[in-house]
């Protein structure tokens, strides 16, 4: 999230995006203070004691009083609700630190320590009702030969994440 935002502000995507909010579930997020500290409008529900489809119309409602063209996941971790996905289809776009054919789902960079891979995939992909099943937009290998630790299978990805979610980005908002 917070490399999407430098980049609009001061990179590939400036002129092609401006980020209108960020939002989460979680009051104490990181990303909050961060994108607040950038300038940008921030919101907070909580999703404690909520049914999904309960939390997401109220997501819905909030986003309903801004105009903006995608939702950007960016660290956000809740699987979104079937009602979301159709109100907002083809606007959704999440990044996923693993090839979505082969892992789906949390502990990406675990999953391709433990099975020794000597490369992964970093899949920019469409929101779709599954868990990480959306369309494929385009993945960017992620060289692990020689990582030792998930520290370093995970610092090689995010560096890769972080650059390339933007890149995608620009790429769809200029077509």
């Amino acid at each position: 999230m917070e490399a999407i935002i430098k980049e609009t502000q001061n990179g590939i995507l400036k002129d092609v995006a401006e980020p209108v909010l960020v939002f989460t579930d979680k009051k104490d997020a990181k990303g909050l203070q961060i994108a607040k500290d950038l300038g940008i409008n921030t919101a907070t529900i909580l999703a404690k004691g909520k049914k999904r489809q309960e939390f997401d119309n109220e997501v819905v409602e909030l986003l309903s009083n801004y105009d903006f063209d995608y939702i950007i996941l960016a660290g956000y971790m809740r699987i979104l609700s079937d009602l979301f996905v159709r109100t907002y289809k083809d606007r959704i776009i999440n990044i996923h630190p693993a090839d979505t054919n082969l892992h789906q789902g949390l502990h990406a960079y675990e999953w391709a320590f433990k099975n020794k891979m000597q490369a992964t995939k970093i899949t920019v992909h469409y929101v779709n009702e599954g868990v990480d099943t959306g369309k494929i937009i385009t993945q960017k290998e992620v060289d692990l030969k020689g990582a030792k630790t998930l520290e370093e299978v995970e610092k090689r990805g995010l560096a890769v994440e972080h650059q390339f979610y933007s890149e995608v980005l620009k790429e769809i908002f200029t077509k």
